[in-house]
């Protein structure tokens, strides 16, 4: 049994989440202003692409903490349930790494909405910053309500992240069984496992695209809209194509953070666990 199943998730998640989102930063601001309403360059183009960054310092480290916090603790709770009463262990482990990382994904998106809504409008150039952008939220000029201005787009968020998550946990845990069993070995080491995240990372990000599409469009919109709303409109201006505006980016982002993110993950729960129980 963990000694801190508290400590270790927080602070290798928080390291995993920071190291992530500055360094792949650009390229989320890229995706964003491509699936924006009107396209990349009416929305800043070239220019201003570490625009809103002070919103990804401010909820990464939480936002992933949470989530890693939630996904071990109940991958340890999960896993007794599902093996006793599913009989093939894979199965068994792949129900509870979805489920875990679901609500793992529900929990982090108690910080990743208001986060992901102050960041994305000041990566599509509506404000000149993130302060600016939250200003705007709190001074509830869209007349929404400061909650629910801060929290728009979370159900479309919570609807994009679980498909996503439930691709990708299950498929990054199961390739790393199968490298460690390949090895020899009890585990993956963190360089197999950054391997792991790039390739689970990459198919989710691909396959979950419109989702992220409609999520985009909802965060950046001047008001509130409806789901269906945005679907008509995306097909009447671009076709079913328009879903999966920006599917090169996301993909090449989300699998390239998917190594850093769950890389430095692994390597700092190694240390973290070395330094905690030393």
């Amino acid at each position: 049994m963990d000694k801190h199943p508290i400590l270790i998730p927080l602070l290798s998640g928080a390291a995993a989440g920071t190291c992530t989102d500055l360094f792949f930063f650009p390229i989320d601001t890229l995706k964003t202003r491509i699936q924006a309403k009107g396209g990349f360059f009416r929305n800043g183009g070239w220019t201003g692409m570490y625009r809103g960054v002070g919103s990804a310092i401010v909820g990464s480290a939480p936002g992933a903490s949470l989530f890693f916090l939630t996904y071990d603790n109940l991958n340890r709770a999960l896993w007794p349930i599902f093996s006793s009463y599913v009989a093939s262990p894979a199965l068994a482990h792949g129900l509870t790494h979805m489920t875990a990382a679901s609500f793992g994904e529900i929990a982090a998106c108690t910080v990743r909405v208001p986060t992901e809504v102050i960041k994305q409008r000041a990566q599509a150039a509506q404000y000149h910053s993130s302060l600016a952008a939250l200003k705007s939220v709190l001074s509830n000029q869209t007349g929404e309500g400061v909650f629910r201005g801060l929290y728009r787009g979370y159900s479309t968020t919570i609807m994009r992240e679980i498909p996503f998550t439930m691709i990708q946990f299950p498929l990054y845990e199961g390739l790393k069984r199968m490298t460690a069993r390949q090895a020899g070995r009890e585990s993956a080491n963190p360089v197999e496992g950054a391997v792991c995240g790039s390739i689970a990372g990459g198919v989710a990000a691909a396959t979950t695209t419109p989702l992220d599409v409609l999520k985009t469009r909802i965060m950046l919109s001047d008001k509130r809209v409806s789901v269906g709303h945005l679907v008509r409109e995306i097909i009447a201006d671009d076709g079913l194509v328009g879903f999966f505006k920006g599917v090169g980016p996301r993909t090449m982002w989300i699998s390239a953070g998917g190594a850093v993110f769950l890389g430095v993950y692994e390597a700092a729960k190694n240390l973290v666990t070395a330094v905690v129980v030393a």
